[in-house]
């Protein structure tokens, strides 16, 4: 199964239950301009309601990179009060995929590089392709990250780690970003979708309510209206009317592979 949006792939694999958002700028490195993050946001609104889905890759067109950052040109030419905007549409676009109940791994293959960066962060995982940098270099501009990088970057390296980053716009190479943390995995480019399908495939093998209960309570530690805690409490309530948490616990006991059926 596929869909059509101007600046991006939608491929699902009906067998896996897998879909595969590529990127598909290659001309321009697949930077962002606003038309692509509304294909962003509204692939992933398809992919949440799509039940064929159960799992989710991000990744970019070709060798090269993922996302090598915002669209430069189109920036520059932006008010201020059309800059908030913009960057009002990318938070929700990247919340979106950061908030899915289904799980979301970026395949990061090459750059990614502000806004590329800013969306890998917003995966649940990711893995590198041995070739990938990260950076938040918006500073050499003279801007700021503007679709979550501020937020998402020390929670996943620390603050101390992050200020430094955003401050002095280096890139990190992809054995760095593994030990910050910023990654999960790094694999050769030639084995990237391959790695990241096997580990998707493991996950989708796990109760898929439970998954996506997972995900709302990790999601709601790192929410202000919201307390952790709680939201895993009422969770943990919610498994146990569930069939999968009958089936996973009869198959326990008997001693077989439990067969989910996500009710």
């Amino acid at each position: 199964m596929s869909a059509s949006y101007e600046n991006l792939l939608y491929e699902l694999d009906a067998a896996s239950g897998i879909l595969t958002i590529t990127i598909n700028r290659p001309s321009k490195l697949n930077a962002l301009n606003a038309a692509t993050i509304e294909d962003i946001g509204a692939a992933m609104q398809q992919a949440l309601d799509e039940p064929q889905v159960r799992g989710i890759i991000v990744t970019g067109s070709g060798e090269k990179a993922f996302v090598a950052g915002a669209d430069i040109a189109e920036l520059a030419a932006l008010t201020p009060a059309q800059a908030l905007r913009a960057a009002e549409h990318g938070q929700e676009a990247f919340c979106r995929i950061e908030e899915s109940t289904k799980p979301v791994v970026a395949a990061v293959n090459g750059f990614a590089l502000g806004g590329g960066c800013e969306l890998a962060m917003a995966c649940h995982m990711r893995v590198a392709s041995d070739n990938a940098r990260f950076g938040q270099p918006e500073v050499n501009l003279g801007l700021l990250p503007g679709y979550g990088g501020t937020q998402r970057l020390p929670q996943l390296v620390g603050k101390g780690k992050a200020i430094e980053l955003l401050l002095t716009a280096d890139l990190v190479k992809a054995d760095e970003a593994l030990r910050l943390g910023l990654v999960n995995h790094v694999v050769p480019q030639a084995e990237l979708l391959a790695f990241c399908q096997q580990l998707l495939g493991k996950i989708l093998g796990k109760a898929p309510l439970a998954v996506g209960m997972v995900l709302e309570c990790v999601n709601a530690h790192y929410a202000k209206d919201a307390n952790g805690y709680e939201a895993e409490a009422k969770a943990f309530g919610r498994a146990f009317e569930t069939d999968d948490f009958k089936e996973g616990t009869t198959a326990f006991v008997e001693k077989r592979a439990a067969v989910f059926t996500g009710k």
